[in-house]
């Protein structure tokens, strides 16, 4: 077990924070690991203070060197990714091979920005005259605030903060209160940049909204629930900060009559959708829409997968599905499974806490007979539950999918290029995956429809979030235009 950080990382400084102390529980033995202190009122401001400050002259530091620094943050990460991962699944019940994949992921996105970040700094545009010049200019806002959930804490961030430094802002970065440690943990990867440029504190959403509303901090992004979402939303358009939003989602699963020959491989896949991390990944398969003809046979081999799912203890490298985040999540879930069952659905398998002693477990769930109208299939659940309905044809299946306020992500297992052609264009969500779900891509870009968010995180748009634009235009000739006054003196 790595020594768990719970020190707060203030303009370069680790101090103690000062505020209202945060245990952090191991959702496996419902034990206190840790105690971290929320930042004061006085800490916080320091931090706020620092990043501006810092940002000064990290925006002017050139693109190449930013990269460079950039660089060695991977480097470092990933040379402390045993220690992190383990961090990460002490606080938050991941199994470690998940974490594992996690620390590098965090890993490729700050090089791939490091790179991306020196590549371009605008574009010239066609000028009005040939004497001028015009161009169009990509510049930092200067401090961002980065406000991380729990499922995954470092991931989240570096989608937002690789890209806010890359850009040359300074960063105010508050993770989830559920797992601070590993994020704390990052202060010596981080200790090469100019101090203030990285400010780490803990904290509940009284720290969040702090930083949310301070007008020195000139852009938040947010990954969260939509009620939290719809908060900082409107702190920001009150005082017309920028934004990025990346909220709930309810993603759709769509099972095609013609992969009858391929179940087992879409039930795996299913299954891994709706099951990693516990259900709790915001892009969770979390409606599943079978052909009629191929029902019975799917829903089969989805339970057999679930049924050979290994639930224990998240530091076995044996164990598929750790448990969940909190007791309150579990209780959610549940809840929610329980309504179902209430209006006539049925549990075929899984829903109890999988024959452990402790822990926030729930065992893997299939749920048939659910209603529409149910908050199973219309809310976002973030729990290994799938519930799984038979369609009668490809509209039914794409009206269906497009019936929440949601649209984060959609699934589609077919091997019919003309299906694939009709939802990639009628399906209404951020990314749609064809027969490989989940797969995330750093060059391309994350985000939702409708309520699911606002912007784009990864990719160059997820630059572009953390960017000004700026138009310059450049008259190489000091002479007056025709069209100013007096009119009369070019009358004729």
């Amino acid at each position: 077990m790595p020594e768990l950080e719970t020190r707060l990382l203030i303009g370069g400084e680790q101090v103690v924070g000062q505020g209202e102390p945060i245990a952090v529980e191991n959702p496996f033995s419902e034990e206190t690991v840790a105690t971290v202190g929320a930042p004061s009122d006085e800490q916080l401001d320091a931090a706020i203070a620092a990043a501006r400050e810092a940002s000064r002259e990290w925006m002017r530091t050139p693109a190449v060197d930013r990269g460079e620094l950039l660089h060695e943050v991977a480097n470092r990460i990933e040379a402390r990714t045993d220690e992190l991962a383990q961090a990460v699944t002490t606080e938050g019940g991941k199994p470690l091979i998940e974490n594992a994949d996690e620390i590098s992921w965090v890993v490729a996105c700050f090089r791939y920005y490091a790179e991306i970040g020196r590549d371009s700094a605008g574009r010239v545009i066609p000028s009005i005259e040939s004497t001028q010049l015009a161009m169009v200019l990509k510049e930092p806002h200067g401090v961002w605030g980065c406000i991380v959930p729990w499922n995954y804490p470092l991931l989240l961030l570096a989608w937002k903060l690789a890209p806010a430094l890359a850009a040359g802002n300074a960063t105010v970065c508050k993770p989830s209160e559920l797992t601070p440690i590993s994020t704390l943990m990052l202060a010596p990867c981080l200790e090469h940049l100019p101090p203030g440029v990285v400010n780490l504190v803990a904290g509940g959403g009284e720290v969040g909204a702090a930083i949310t509303a301070d007008p020195r901090v000139d852009g938040v992004a947010f990954t969260g629930s939509v009620e939290t979402g719809k908060k900082v939303g409107h702190a920001c358009m009150d005082r017309v900060a920028r934004v990025n939003l990346e909220m709930g989602g309810k993603d759709p699963f769509i099972i095609c009559s013609d992969i009858a020959d391929h179940l087992d491989v879409a039930a795996r896949g299913g299954a891994w959708a709706a099951y990693l991390n516990a259900g709790q990944v915001c892009t969770s398969s979390e409606r599943f829409y079978v052909m009629e003809d191929v029902y019975d046979d799917y829903v089969n081999a989805f339970v057999a997968v679930a049924e050979g799912l290994v639930i224990g203890d998240p530091m076995e490298s044996g164990t598929d599905i750790g448990p969940m985040v909190s007791a309150n999540q579990r209780a959610k879930v549940a809840a929610q499974v329980e309504s179902a069952v209430s209006d006539g659905a049925e549990v075929v398998v899984g829903g109890g806490d999988g024959g452990q002693a402790r822990g926030h477990f729930f065992a893997p769930a299939v749920v048939t007979g659910a209603p529409s109208e149910t908050a199973l299939l219309s809310e976002e659940t973030f729990g290994p539950v799938a519930p799984i309905v038979p369609v009668k044809s490809l509209d039914e299946a794409i009206e269906l999918a497009n019936s929440t306020p949601f649209g984060l992500g959609a699934n589609i297992y077919t091997q019919d290029f003309k299906t694939i052609l009709r939802c990639m264009r009628e399906v209404k969500a951020g990314t749609v995956w064809f027969n490989d779900p989940l797969t995330d891509n750093d060059a391309g870009p994350f985000g939702g429809f409708k309520q699911s968010g606002l912007g784009r995180e990864l990719g160059r748009e997820g630059l572009e979030a953390f960017q000004e634009t700026k138009h310059v235009h450049i008259e190489s000739e000091v002479a007056p235009k025709e069209w100013w006054y007096p009119y009369s003196e070019y009358a004729g």
